[in-house]
């Protein structure tokens, strides 16, 4: 039962960081007039679909990210074309239906060859009907239908490249912005949830107990005082606290803890965690807190972004210095590491959640092909030059660039199957 709340918390932090950020790029794009033709969280196969007005909302199995399909950012797959044979149907005197495929057993419709179609500017379709030649309008939402799939018109106005570079842009950036916003609100509830910490902590109290480790099999509590290990004071020394569990791996240790006044007496023997070094207990030693107040609420988590980004960006610096694939984790590790916080309970799996959100955010405004900051490169050129780059040329550079990220996703995620497998 616990190994499944486990996989719940982490499939539901992940559903929660993916779905702000492409919720972003969906929300401004339609501020903006475009056309959002699937908004989908995950990769793969589908799980689920449902179409709500325009957009069609899709779970996929791989829940390793997501994306909004906008109108006209990439080649659209269907279209009509001069001498193909098609059936039309009205709305009054508008086309509202365009069959491509399975003519004859389309009913109520008008049947002819294209003599020519324009989709995105004029809206219309000339049709060679029983050699009458029929110009036929278009409704600006009417649907091409092929292979029971259909694949709403987009027309000019309501494509990605007719919108300003501005609101291109905002489109593109939403996406990481959102991701700042959640982790700004996620640190300011941890700060609620954990507290603030006293200035000059005289001792360390016990913060979660992680159910199975010989902290919990020795009925030790959250909030507990440590006062002493093998007849020595703690006090507030926390790392010192680390070396002595590590050092006594498979050694009978004991504790004094003092739970509401009064003093325990416990006997534990750490052991060694999977993927990592060391004896462990399974109790998190902190320094005691106090509630925050409202201001100081807001400001710490302000501290805890610029913290966690001056670190973010630290490990950036470390890899291109000295770079090793050891040093990389991908979806394997990310869940491997999310599923131990969430053992450790909801407070530290709220501040890995921010920390997660943030990185996606500054990791997608990183200027790599076919990321965020890739798409926000271009337009800044084509501000620049006051005319837009080779939708083909850029094109290529982002397909380039995210066949190189699925190829190192693919290293990375068959390195921490290794390292799972070797332990």
């Amino acid at each position: 039962m616990e190994m499944l709340q486990i996989i719940f918390l982490t499939v539901l932090m992940f559903f929660l960081i993916v779905t702000v950020h492409e919720w972003g790029h969906y929300y401004f794009a339609k501020r903006a007039g475009i056309l959002v033709r699937e908004f989908a969280i995950g990769f793969g196969p589908k799980l689920f679909s449902y179409k709500r007005d325009e957009t069609q909302f899709t779970l996929r199995l791989l829940p390793f990210g997501g994306y909004a399909r906008m109108a006209g950012e990439d080649p659209e797959l269907v279209g009509v074309q001069p001498g193909q044979t098609i059936a039309l149907r009205l709305t009054g005197n508008t086309v509202t239906k365009i069959y491509l495929d399975r003519l004859d057993n389309r009913k109520n419709v008008i049947r002819g060859e294209v003599q020519s179609a324009d989709l995105e500017d004029k809206l219309q379709v000339i049709l060679d009907v029983d050699g009458d030649s029929q110009t036929f309008p278009v409704d600006p939402k009417a649907v091409l239908i092929a292979k029971g799939k259909e694949t709403q018109v987009a027309p000019r106005d309501r494509q990605y490249g007719s919108k300003t570079v501005g609101q291109r842009a905002l489109s593109i950036f939403a996406g990481p912005l959102m991701n700042f916003i959640l982790a700004f609100i996620l640190f300011a509830l941890h700060t609620q949830m954990a507290g603030i910490q006293i200035e000059n902590p005289t001792y360390l109290e016990i913060g979660e107990v992680t159910k199975g480790m010989p902290a919990d099999e020795a009925h030790l509590q959250k909030g507990d005082i440590i006062d002493t290990i093998n007849g020595v004071k703690v006090g507030a020394d926390r790392d010192n606290m680390i070396k002595l569990i590590s050092a006594s791996k498979d050694k009978p240790m004991d504790w004094t803890v003092i739970r509401n006044g009064t003093p325990l007496q416990v006997t534990l023997t750490p052991r060694e965690m999977a993927g990592q070094q060391g004896g462990k207990v399974g109790v998190s030693p902190v320094y005691p807190t106090r509630s925050a107040g409202f201001g100081e609420t807001f400001t710490t988590a302000g501290h805890d972004m610029v913290n966690t980004t001056n670190a973010i960006f630290l490990g950036f610096k470390q890899l291109i210095n000295k770079f090793s694939m050891d040093d990389l984790g991908g979806p394997v590790r990310t869940f491997e590491v999310t599923g131990q916080i969430a053992k450790q309970g909801i407070v530290q799996l709220t501040y890995w959640a921010a920390i997660l959100s943030l990185y996606l955010g500054i990791f997608n405004l990183l200027p790599i092909p076919a990321l965020d900051g890739s798409r926000l490169v271009f337009l800044g050129v084509e501000a620049l030059r006051g005319k837009p780059v080779d939708p083909n040329r850029e094109g290529m550079v982002h397909f380039i660039g995210f066949a190189m990220l699925f190829l190192l996703m693919i290293a990375v995620t068959y390195n921490d199957i290794l390292r799972l497998i070797n332990g």
